[in-house]
């Protein structure tokens, strides 16, 4: 088959670009029978790290996808028609959108595969958009590219179920690919636990922190985490609460003003560090420094950063809610994340409790080692090929690759 991809999230620093590299990197690498082409915009950075056994068709257009399909942006009409002309010069068997938000219309007689992470915009617009405005062009968006599709893709079990109600479709019209960690995220000797990063993100010495990685949006519900910091300070004076995400540079609607003036507010600016973006080679020494990951959002499609952190040997301490429950299974130590004083118990118990840490660490590898983005590959693999009459019985075959590569964890 030939396989056109929408690219134009790889140079998106947060999950959807992750997603989109992780996978899409593992995709040309096990399958070696369809081929790709990456339609990537021009203005995206990162073109240079695409695989090379992937086709890359750069299109010229005036701003990058990331930034105009932000929470305050749109993309031109003349952006959206370049991608779609670009697109129709092209023969293609399947076209997959790695995230719905750099969607453009396809005018290919082609079939469309159309990756939706979550519903948190559609529950919560509130936290997601700045204005009523940009919610109802998202979900404009939103409408047109699910009736073009003629499969979406989720991140987990939990979206599924959130998906099939919110669109009112049946679950057979979604298909899971889960996802997983990079090989830079493992557990690192101690001796590789290198002291010049602590130090440059003020950092003084390992396991006197809390770590938080992700957006720095208000659906995240970091201000709940930063009040309960401030409880468990009181009997714990050395800790300090790391929150690493993007919030210079990120496009989409962010909670750092107010939660700024909440660390001033309750004196912690000294304890309190935002990072901004950091780099994977910095991120996994973070991981394995910290006491534990803590994942306070109110809502998750997936929750990558768990398994980052397990991969790396790091307690993760979760909401219970959405998908993270099912992506850290018993590993984890789960709170109410509406409640700050559940959220505040758990991270003490985890705190307090070396041999509680110690399993965790244990489990959490275990855990994590059932995610993977080979497995992830193998399996849309199997999603493409189900698309294709004339590829039944491989897309049958091919499910027995998914087992193997699942048994192997390759």
């Amino acid at each position: 088959m030939k396989i056109g991809v929408d690219a134009c999230c790889w140079g998106n620093k947060r999950g959807f670009g992750r997603f989109t590299r992780g996978l899409l990197e593992a995709l040309v690498e096990i399958d070696e029978d369809n081929e790709y082409l990456f339609f990537i915009d021009s203005k995206t950075d990162d073109r240079e790290s695409i695989p090379t056994r992937a086709k890359t068709v750069v299109v010229q257009t005036e701003k990058s996808a990331t930034m105009a399909a932000s929470s305050e942006g749109r993309r031109p009409i003349t952006d959206l028609l370049a991608m779609s002309r670009a697109v129709f010069q092209h023969k293609l068997d399947v076209f997959f959108f790695p995230a719905v938000y750099s969607y453009f219309p396809i005018f290919n007689r082609t079939k469309v595969v159309l990756t939706i992470h979550d519903v948190i915009a559609d529950h919560n617009p509130q936290l997601v958009f700045p204005n009523k405005k940009l919610a109802f062009f998202w979900k404009l968006k939103q409408n047109i590219a699910v009736r073009q599709a003629h499969l979406l893709l989720t991140v987990s079990e939990h979206s599924k179920r959130q998906i099939s109600e919110f669109f009112g479709m049946s679950e057979s019209r979604i298909e899971v690919v889960t996802e997983g960690a990079r090989p830079a995220f493992r557990v690192l000797p101690g001796d590789d636990t290198k002291f010049e990063i602590l130090r440059k993100y003020g950092l003084e010495k390992a396991g006197k922190f809390l770590l938080y990685v992700g957006g720095i949006s208000p659906h995240k519900n970091l201000s709940t985490l930063i009040n309960a910091f401030a409880r468990i300070r009181q009997t714990r004076s050395d800790l300090k609460l790391v929150l690493v995400g993007d919030y210079k540079d990120d496009p989409f609607f962010s909670a750092y003003p107010h939660l700024k003036r909440q660390v001033s507010d309750l004196r912690l600016d000294a304890n309190v560090i935002f990072t901004g973006f950091v780099p994977d080679d910095d991120l996994v020494v973070l991981y394995n420094a910290a006491k534990a990951l803590v994942f306070p959002s109110f809502e998750e499609g997936f929750g990558l950063p768990a398994i980052e952190a397990m991969s790396c040997g790091t307690p993760v301490i979760a909401s219970d809610n959405s998908s993270l429950p099912e992506v850290v299974g018993t590993a984890g130590r789960l709170f109410d994340p509406y409640d700050e004083q559940s959220m505040t118990g758990a991270i003490d118990a985890v705190l307090a409790d070396e041999s509680l840490r110690i399993s965790m660490k244990e489990a959490g590898l275990r855990r994590a080692g059932q995610f993977g983005w080979k497995q992830a590959a193998a399996k849309m693999v199997v999603v493409f090929d189900s698309l294709n009459a004339k590829k039944v019985k491989a897309g049958a075959t091919r499910g027995k690759v998914v087992d193997s590569v699942v048994s192997n964890k390759a």
